[in-house]
C-alpha cells in the first residue's frame, strides 16, 4: 500500500469547502503518496472540533501551533486571512511542513522573500493556491496562441468581481489584507503574466474605496508589447470574464477562474469566420493544484515555483502603489 501524504488545515475559512473535497479526491485517485486529511486547527476549540466531525477529520487542535508540533501531518494548507499568511507559512516550515498557502502568498513582496527564505532554510515547498492555472482549459488555450490562432498576442482584458454582503468580512477590513485587488483582482494579475509569459514593466491603477479597495481599474504594460487591463471590484455584481486579443483574432474564456469540471469551452472568434467554440475535458482544478502540490513536496519540481508567487506580488505592491500615487 502506498505511504500516505499526510495533511492539516490551519483554519476553518469557507473555501475549505473545496479544498477538503480535494484532498480526499486526490486520496481516492493518486496511486503515490495519496493524500490524508488528518487534522484541523483552529483558534476556537468548538470551531476546530464541529469541523473536524462535520468533515470526518480525525484530529482537532485548538491552536494553529499545537497542529505544527503535533508530528502528525506532513504539509499544511493555510487558508488564513490575507495578514497571517506569512507568520504562520513560515513557522510551518520552521517546523518541517510543507505549505500550500491560499493567494495571495502575502500582502507584501517583502513578506513573500521572507517566507521564500525561511523554506529555502528549511528545504520545505511552499506554494501559492491558484488554483485555475491547473485547468486543461488553459493548456489549450496556449496552444493556440503558440500555434499562431490568433497571431501575435497585442491586449489582454479580464474582470473578477462580485458583491460583498457582508460588510464586516475579512475581505472588507485592511488591517486583515482586505480589498478588490488582494481577494480577487490578485487573479486577474496572475492571469495576465501568464498569457504575457513575462513581467510588466509598467503598470497603473485607479481605486476606489474606503478603508480597501473596493474596486480597482489596472493597466499593464509587458516589454515584449503587450498591453493588459483588469477591472476588479467587491462591490460590483458578479462578473468573471477573460479576453486574449491577438492581430488576427481573439480568444474569449467565459469563465476564466472556474473554468468547469463537468465540462469547458473557450471561444476563438476570427475576422470573416463564425465563431469556434473548443470543447476541453472537464476537470477539478483544486485536485490538480493537490496533485501538483504533492508531487512537488515528494522530488518532482513545482509548475509555479515561489519565484512566481513573489513576482505576482511585486505587481501587486506596485498597482497598489499607482493607485495610492494617482501615478
Amino acid at each position: 500500500m502506498a505511504t500516505t501524504f499526510r495533511w492539516g488545515i490551519l483554519g476553518t475559512a469557507s473555501i475549505c469547502e473545496r479544498m477538503v473535497p480535494a484532498i480526499r479526491q486526490h486520496g481516492l485517485q493518486a496511486t503515490e503518496r495519496p493524500s490524508r486529511l488528518c487534522a484541523v486547527a483552529s483558534r476556537s476549540p468548538d470551531k476546530a472540533r464541529q469541523f473536524a466531525q462535520h468533515h470526518s477529520i480525525p484530529l482537532a487542535f485548538s491552536s494553529y501551533g499545537e497542529l505544527l508540533a503535533s508530528g502528525e501531518v506532513d504539509a499544511v494548507y493555510v487558508p488564513l486571512p490575507n495578514s497571517l499568511h506569512a507568520e504562520w507559512t513560515v513557522r510551518a516550515v520552521e517546523a518541517g511542513l510543507h505549505v500550500l498557502c491560499e493567494k495571495p502568498l502575502a500582502t507584501t513582496p517583502g513578506e513573500a522573500r521572507v517566507i521564500a527564505r525561511a523554506a529555502a532554510a528549511a528545504g520545505r515547498i511552499v506554494v501559492e493556491a491558484f488554483m485555475y492555472r491547473h485547468h486543461p482549459v488553459y493548456s489549450q488555450v496556449l496552444d493556440r496562441i503558440r500555434s499562431g490562432a490568433i497571431g501575435p498576442v497585442v491586449a489582454l482584458d479580464s474582470e473578477f468581481s462580485f458583491l460583498l454582503d457582508e460588510p464586516g468580512s475579512i475581505v472588507a477590513s485592511a488591517e486583515l489584507g482586505g480589498g478588490a485587488l488582494a481577494d480577487v483582482g490578485c487573479y486577474c494579475v496572475s492571469f495576465s503574466r501568464l498569457i504575457a509569459g513575462s513581467e510588466p514593466s509598467r503598470v497603473t491603477a485607479y481605486a476606489s474605496g474606503g478603508e480597501v479597495d473596493d474596486s480597482m481599474v489596472g493597466l499593464l504594460e509587458f516589454p515584449n508589447g503587450i498591453l493588459a487591463r483588469f477591472f476588479t471590484s467587491i462591490q460590483a455584481a458578479e462578473r468573471h470574464r477573460a479576453e486574449i486579443r491577438g492581430t488576427t483574432g481573439t480568444i474569449l474564456l467565459e469563465s476564466p477562474w472556474h473554468p468547469g469540471e463537468a465540462s469547458a469551452a473557450f471561444r476563438l472568434q476570427r475576422h470573416g469566420r463564425e465563431d469556434e467554440v473548443i470543447s476541453v475535458p472537464g476537470a477539478d482544478p483544486y485536485v490538480l493544484q493537490v496533485d501538483d502540490f504533492v508531487r512537488a513536496c515528494t522530488g518532482s519540481t513545482p509548475r509555479w515555483p515561489i519565484e512566481d508567487a513573489i513576482a505576482n506580488m511585486e505587481v501587486l505592491e506596485a498597482l497598489r502603489q499607482a493607485a495610492g500615487s494617482r501615478r
